[in-house]
């Protein structure tokens, strides 16, 4: 794979990890504070993986997709 490619890709991983891991803790911080280390990764990892990679990304890709078609 190409390092621009690879970048792209990281970019938007990033651009759609930060937000969910952010929201799933302003939502839900407070609740699982309780809860051992381990445990708190854990349900964060169950629900957000699969969010980045079948809702988020792909999302993300359409709307790059969308844009880059407005501007040529």
């Amino acid at each position: 794979m190409k390092t621009k490619t690879r970048l792209l890709m990281a970019m938007k991983i990033w651009v759609v990890i930060y937000p969910s891991i952010t929201l799933f803790l302003f939502l839900f911080g407070k609740p699982l504070a309780d809860f051992p280390l381990y445990q708190r990764t854990f349900l964060l990892t169950i629900i957000l993986v699969p969010w980045v990679v079948f809702v988020g990304v792909p999302l993300t890709d359409v709307l790059i997709s969308k844009v880059s078609k407005k501007d040529k």
